[in-house]
């Protein structure tokens, strides 16, 4: 007997070959009906005997796309209609939501079809099917069909239309079908001037391949913007990369071919080598070998190197050629974000070859618009698992799916690697890294994406959560949003949001003790806080330890020249007897502006209270002449991280106070360096002996908070816990005195993850309020 099912799929469903698969599939068990792209997801009508509609229901589940993402099935049975044959129907708009597609790498299909000479897409740098190519960043709006898309303005010739039209096909409808007939194609322009062109663009690409190889600097534009590109084993070119970009010492990202390839200048794990061959293809952070042929300014001061492989069309063509140009090729290229530091990455033609004028020799177009700015994603293995450093392409907009149902909120986030976060059901919509709120371009890149992720998501916020500092750019829009819309404001506490981050993401609801230490957030007493241990839920905290509040001479000041916080910390440790210690340190700063940092840290002028963790690291950077002076956030405590000798178990004293909060000092530990110091200690085994002890102080203060709450759950956040050596170190010590820990997989440890957690700290405070 012949039933009817209505079927509604909810997931990563769009874009990745669902329709088509679920035509196929119901072609092989002889049923009728129809498939279409709606706003709540794939829905799917299916007519004919009972025991074959069964077997299509498990087949849509166990054998679906490969880059397909199944989260609901919805399956509701109805009289027959008499359907005759199956079919694809036109979309169908709605107020509902779906997930979107994150951009996917190039497929092996493609990449054969790519290196094939005799394949009409030969060579082609924009192949790509249902399994692979542009998403998120082509998309302005759901459904996802192509007039929805920046690939709209490609009419299909009837060679790419027969395939979009073949059931049978792997390019059945997939949206940004194309070929070099019909499709978008790029271009090498220099000095202002069109200096080649080519139907296939196969020309622009190998001159720009030679170009590179004699030590040009191209702009390439990619698939959330543009790179600059050079020959990473040239120093000479590097160094003048990070002259024209005024990157002084920031690592770049290197581009090679294949893994192999990357494994003469890293060490690659089997773990490291499945992210890097993930579909998301994000930057990897891996060890440096000795011998590796990487110019030393790629990365200065690091032992670590990011890496990617290629993931689109245009990068393999770029890297392999095309049998055109025979010149010998750098076996990697830097890829790094093409802007100037801390400006939004360039997406359209004329605006990079604006702003980008200054940097680039060349540009390496295409017309194929960038609709949603996205920069490369960055992570590395961590202990075997993902820890993500930043969370924007082949990520985003994935969201982070929870084990509640939220309020619909928007979560503005944090001044620094600023992302935003919209919540709806059980979703939490992370955007794609945003950067440092500090100039007016960023800040109206972060505008339109909001609006942008609003309507895409359907989220109509009920209230807008932000940071408690209120000159934060992100603060500022809270309020302009909330007076403009109504909403309702809610403030969370940067170390509160920290935890509540590492609590959502893994689906913790009950109290920790939240352990979260960086460099910077405003604290409930209007303090620089820093340095927290925090007894939380996701609505909210109790202070229950910090360290010991030191001035932080000039502000912002001290930030960018760390040798001010080791003279603030002396002071603290030693008084007024750290002046007559026998320090270089007192060579290298200057006797005015030493007198200057003593007057304002007696006085208390220009000259806030901080307890933070990431200030101490890079205090006794600065005391054993690491770094005196950063050109770029955390500087200072990554280089004395990068010191840091192996097989060293000793650690400093240090010491606490019976009060509550409980304060810890750590007088005695900069006391034991300086101790170090003048006994000769090699500068790796101290910095070994520092981290230790600040592992060291987490296990025992959480210990003792563990007697006071009975609360045995740890969750370790905020940006020092990036800092592989230190993190490895908390987690032995943790998991000795039995401890459950939790850390960051999903979201970065350091402020691109604090909107997650202010989401549901406000979700959690608009539910309670309304209950």
């Amino acid at each position: 007997m012949a039933v009817r099912a209505q079927v509604i799929v909810r997931g990563i469903v769009q874009g990745v070959g669902f329709r088509p698969f679920v035509y196929r599939l119901a072609q092989e068990h002889r049923l009728a009906g129809w498939v279409l792209n709606s706003t709540q997801g794939v829905v799917i009508e299916i007519e004919g005997e009972r025991d074959r509609i069964d077997r299509f229901l498990t087949q849509l589940t166990t054998g679906p796309p490969p880059q397909a993402l199944i989260e609901r099935v919805e399956t509701s049975f109805l009289p027959p209609m008499g359907y005759s044959s199956f079919v694809i129907e036109a979309s169908r708009e709605g107020n509902e939501f779906v997930l979107i597609s994150p951009d996917i790498c190039i497929c092996a299909d493609c990449l054969r079809e790519l290196r094939d000479p005799q394949d009409r897409r030969y060579a082609y740098p924009f192949i790509n099917c249902t399994n692979c190519g542009p998403r998120f960043t082509i998309i302005s709006d759901i459904p996802y069909d192509r007039p929805k898309t920046t690939m709209r303005v490609f009419t299909m010739c009837s060679r790419c239309d027969d395939e979009y039209h073949d059931p049978g096909d792997r390019r059945f409808h997939a949206q940004p079908n194309a070929c070099p007939a019909c499709g978008p194609q790029v271009e090498l322009v220099g000095n202002g001037d069109r200096l080649w062109e080519g139907t296939s663009g196969l020309e622009a690409i190998d001159t720009a391949r030679r170009l590179l190889a004699e030590g040009a600097i191209v702009a390439v534009k990619g698939l959330g913007g543009f790179h600059l590109a050079c020959d990473a084993t040239n120093p000479r070119v590097v160094a003048t990369l990070r002259e024209r970009k005024r990157r002084i010492d920031k690592p770049f990202a290197v581009m090679s071919l294949d893994v192999e390839t990357l494994g003469r200048y890293c060490q690659v794990s089997e773990g490291e080598a499945q992210l890097l061959e993930a579909p998301a293809r994000p930057i990897v952070l891996l060890r440096r070998r000795p011998d590796s042929p990487i110019a030393r300014e790629v990365a200065p001061g690091n032992n670590y190197t990011g890496v990617m492989l290629p993931y689109t069309p245009l990068h393999y063509v770029l890297l392999e050629g095309a049998g055109r140009n025979g010149a010998e090729f750098p076996p990697a290229l830097v890829m790094t974000s093409g802007n100037f530091s801390e400006e939004p990455i360039a997406t359209d033609n004329e605006e990079a070859m604006e702003r980008l004028g200054q940097l680039a020799d060349y540009f390496l177009l295409h017309n194929r618009d960038i609709h949603v700015r996205c920069d490369d994603s960055v992570t590395r293995l961590v202990r075997g698992r993902e820890a993500i450093v930043r969370r924007s392409r082949g990520y985003a907009p994935f969201p982070v799916r929870l084990n509640l149902e939220l309020e619909e909120v928007l979560a503005c986030g944090a001044e620094l690697k600023n992302t935003f976060c919209l919540t709806k059901g059980t979703y939490a919509f992370l955007s794609q890294h945003i950067g440092d709120m500090e100039n007016y371009e960023t800040y109206e890149s972060y505008r339109s994406a909001i609006e942008h992720f609003r309507r895409l998501f359907r989220v109509e916020p009920r209230a807008v959560a932000h940071d408690l500092h209120p000159d934060y750019l992100a603060t500022r829009y809270a309020f302009e949003l909330a007076e403009a819309e109504g909403l309702r404001k809610i403030g969370v506490q940067h170390h509160h949001a920290h935890v509540v981050s590492c609590m959502a993401e893994n689906g913790v609801t009950d109290e920790v003790i939240g352990v979260a230490f960086d460099g910077t957030g405003y604290g409930a007493d209007g303090r620089i806080w820093g340095g927290e241990f925090l007894l939380a839920d996701y609505s909210r905290f109790r202070r229950l330890a910090h360290f010991k509040y030191v001035p932080l001479p000039g502000g912002e000041a001290a930030i960018r020249r760390p040798y001010r916080m080791a003279v603030s910390h002396l002071l603290s440790a030693f008084g007024e007897q750290a002046l007559d210690l026998p320090l270089e340190l007192w060579s290298r700063v200057h006797p005015a502006e030493l007198a200057l940092i003593r007057r304002m840290t007696e006085a208390g002028v220009n000259c806030p209270l901080t307890s933070s963790c990431g200030r101490l690291f890079d205090a006794v950077s600065a005391l054993l002449g690491v770094r005196g002076v950063a050109n770029y956030e955390g500087q200072a405590a990554i280089e004395l991280e990068m010191l840091a000798a192996e097989g060293v178990d000793e650690a400093y004293d240090w010491d606490r106070s019976s009060a509550h909060p409980m304060v810890i000092d750590p007088a005695p530990l900069l006391r034991g360096v300086v101790s170090d110091m003048m006994r000769g200690v090699d500068t790796r085994v101290i910095s070994a002996k520092f981290h230790n002890t600040i592992a060291v102080i987490i296990a025992a203060v959480t210990a003792a908070a563990r007697e006071g709450t009975g609360v045995g759950k740890v969750a370790l956040s905020g940006g020092v816990f990036q800092n592989v050596y230190l993190l490895e170190r908390t987690l032995g010590e943790l998991e000795r005195r039995g401890f459950e820990t939790l850390t960051h997989h999903q979201a970065p440890a350091n402020d691109g993850g604090i909107a997650l957690g202010q989401a549901v700290i406000a979700s959690a405070r608009v539910t309670r309020k309304g209950s």
